[in-house]
Parts: structure tokens; sequence; C-alpha cells
């Protein structure tokens, strides 16, 4: 025969995953599902899975005290409320601690502001365990409010998260969206900035950094750079500017513009031994026949020095075609890159994400059929993988020669081993953290509070 404990028709609950040291819960065993207080409840994707993020006021009364909470999306359920009425909840699953007593229970998100009790602990969570007895209350021990108080307090006299700045184009962007929310759940303030919208003052007493008609912004903690290809100079110049005012950016605009100029790239690369496809450069067109021998002839890749994403980047198949290709470009005055086309790579090209010097997420990327350009952007399709040792190695050199605290590095497998091809400095996160599952987006806000020794 079970010995069951007992339960009162009121109890005390503990859920350390969701940092709620203590929540006075209704006993009811007439109800099939438990439920918790939950307010601002936002639906998120955090790589392939649905994950929620909510808030909770623990204790009756007191809106003071409010913990940001978030956890893996279970279901969206149907459930009737006391009234009758039916409205479509968000299902989780978390440990829940009663008296040392520790399993993991279904916890609806719902509004429970008119109701006496925060919580409700229903049948699900009682049956197999515990027997009832609504006469009794706190049975499981109860908490005194000099110790519900004593518990609250890191809550009440929590430090004020950091202030942070996303300086992009696109708000609604799948890289942009994660980082705020990121920042967000991690306690701190983010405020996107757009580019184009953010000015100002040169000055050697009073320099200022200026939004939108006077805004003056100041107080920043730290930058995240998310600078588009089209307006590298403004950014790397505001960011220049945030820097001199005290600002921590991720990614500096020294690192940026380096990694951006694609012939100043390959050169640092050469002269820190990072092996690369072998590449050409040439202005006058009574070079283009050597320049095309120099890199072993077609089929070959000729690049715009401004190309991103796979665009202004082009197969030569034949030595004619090449040719024709580089001396158009030439003829209109643009800077082209001349590199081997490693045929045995075969369409595929790996991906790896580069954090405060270690490589958090790799994947591999393939060109859909008939196409040579493994990017996300053009079409290619993603999957894991894993790297070697000599890869992973490379992709940490090749990001350590820009300082680059966050960096996409794209590397392909050839018989010589692996070759770098780019280093990325405001990477994707859709395709990789889909692919790979990872929350690269926390781990970048991590990397800033590490920056600044900020504890939470």
């Amino acid at each position: 025969m079970n010995d069951f404990k007992i339960l009162g028709s009121e109890e005390w609950c503990q859920f350390d995953d969701l940092r709620i040291p203590a929540i006075k819960a209704r006993v009811d065993s007439g109800a099939k599902t438990s439920s918790i207080q939950a307010s601002k409840i936002k639906i998120f994707s955090k790589g392939l899975e649905e994950w929620v993020r909510f808030e909770v006021s623990p204790v009756q009364d007191n809106r003071s005290i409010s913990i940001l909470c978030q956890a893996k999306l279970v279901d969206m359920r149907s459930v009737k409320s006391s009234q009758g009425i039916a409205e479509e909840r968000p299902v989780i699953k978390t440990p829940v601690n009663i008296a040392g007593n520790v399993y993991e229970i279904e916890l609806t998100l719902a509004n429970r502001d008119t109701m006496e009790y925060r919580m409700l602990l229903g049948r699900e969570a009682i049956n197999g365990r515990y027997l009832v007895d609504p006469s009794q209350s706190f049975v499981q021990g109860d908490i005194s409010d000099e110790e519900l108080e004593r518990k609250y307090q890191p809550f009440t006299t929590e430090k004020t998260g950091l202030r942070l700045g996303l300086l992009a184009s696109n708000p609604n962007l799948y890289s942009n969206k994660r980082i705020i929310e990121a920042g967000e759940m991690r306690g701190h303030k983010v405020v996107f900035l757009n580019v184009e919208h953010v000015y100002m003052k040169l000055d050697a007493s009073t320099p200022e950094i200026r939004y939108r008609g006077g805004n003056i912004l100041d107080k920043f903690d730290a930058v995240i750079p998310r600078i588009k290809p089209a307006v590298t100079f403004y950014g790397c110049a505001l960011l220049r500017q945030f820097d001199t005012l005290g600002v921590y950016c991720l990614n500096s605009a020294d690192s940026i513009s380096k990694s951006r100029d694609k012939l100043f790239a390959s050169q640092l690369f050469s002269k820190n031994d990072i092996h690369i496809p072998t590449t050409g450069f040439a202005k006058s067109p009574m070079d283009t026949k050597d320049l095309i021998r120099m890199v072993s002839g077609a089929p070959l890749i000729i690049k715009l020095l401004e190309s991103t994403q796979g665009k202004g980047v082009v197969l030569a198949e034949t030595n004619k075609a090449a040719e024709s290709v580089i001396n158009a470009f030439k003829s209109v005055q643009t800077n082209i890159l001349v590199q081997e086309f490693i045929k045995e790579a075969n369409g595929h090209d790996i991906r790896c994400f580069v954090v405060n010097g270690k490589v958090v997420a790799s994947m591999q990327r393939t060109a859909q059929k008939g196409e040579f350009r493994a990017n996300i952007h053009q079409g290619g399709a993603a999957s894991k993988v894993k790297i070697t040792p000599e890869e992973r190695k490379l992709a940490i050199k090749s990001a350590k020669v820009f300082n680059l605290d966050v960096a996409g590095v794209d590397l392909i497998r050839s018989n010589k081993g692996p070759l770098l091809l780019e280093v990325n400095s405001s990477p994707g996160l859709q395709g990789i953290e889909n692919t790979t599952g990872k929350d690269i987006a926390n781990v970048m806000i991590e990397t800033i509070e590490k920056k600044l020794k900020y504890q939470q």
C-alpha cells in the first residue's frame, strides 16, 4: 500500500527553474491541471523550439515583486475557467518543490489577478503522491510573513540590468528580434537604434551622439553592431564615437572595417599563415590572362570586393568567359578578386559561429542544384556538422585576426585541408540557430556581461 503524504487546502510551492522561491497554492483536486499567475506572456522561437516568456507576481497584493521567467512551450490548451469560459492557455513543464519533494508538473499560464491564490495545484500534480485533507492548511509547512520577505529580498533589491543599444537597420529581422529578446530575458534594457537616424557632435570637451532630431544618447553600457554593408562607413564612424564616449562595442569599428575589405582581409590571412584558396588581384586589363593562370585557370571565382551573402560572386567556367567578366568589371572601375575554384567541395561550405574566442555552433551549407554558392540567402540548405579540431582552430584564429568578438567564419574542405573563405562581422542567427538549436543570441549577451564584468 502506498504511503501517501497529506496536503492541506493550501500549501507553499517552490520553482527553482523559474526562480520562484515560494508561492502559495490553492490545492484543488477538482481541477485537472495546475496553473500559475502569469502576465506579459510572449511566445518566441529558440532554435527549432517554441518557448514562452512571462512575468509572475508570486506574492498576493504585492506588485513590486515581478519575476521574469521563460520555459519551453509544451502545448496550447483550451482550459475552462471557474466561470465556465474556455480560453487558450500556454502549457509548460517544470519541477515543483513541496517541502523537499521535487517532481515535474505541467502548469498552464493564466491571469489569476482577480483570484485569491497566485497558483492552483490540480489533481494531475497530486494523484499518486498525496491525499488531500481540505480541513487543514499548510500540512507540509507554513512560511511566516518575515520569512517570505527574506526569501524575496534579493528581488526587491535586484540590480538594474545593462542598457544596450542595437545598432542596425531593420528591427524586424530575425537576428535583431532574437538579440532584443535575449537581452530582455537576462534583465537588460535593449534599445533599437536605426543606423541612419543616429548622428554625432564632434567636440573635444563635450562629444555627443544624438538620435532622431536631438535626443541625446547617453548612459549606454554597450552597443551591438549589426551594420549592413551599404552603411559600413557611416556605421563604423558611429561606433568610433560610441567608443570615444566609453561605450563597449561588441565588434569594434576597426574590426568591422578590416573584415569588410576583402582584399585587405586576404592580405591579413596570408600574413598570419591562414590558408585560403589562391587569390589574385590586378588593375590593368593587360594582366588578365596572367591573373587567370595565377589561380590555376578556369573554372574560377570572381568576387566584388564589397560582396556579401553570395551577391556579387560569379563562377566563370572557361578562361574566355573569365576574361570577359574580369575585363567588364574593370571597364566600369569595379575592384574584384579572382579566386581558385575548389571543385572537390562539391557545393558545400561550413559556417562556424565564433563568440568570444570559441566556436559556439557550426553548420554545413549545401548549394541548391545548379548553383555553386552555398549561402542560405542564395537558396542553400543547412544541416548540422561536426567540425574537426583543425577546422575549429582555423575558425578561432580567423576571427582573432580581426579581433572580432562575434564572427561568422566560412570554411571549405579541400584536398589540401580546410581553407578559409571569409569572415563575416555581422553573421545572421536564423539559419544557424534553427539548424543547431543553439541559443546564440543569449551567448552574445553573456559575452557583453563578461566583458563588462556584470553579474546577475
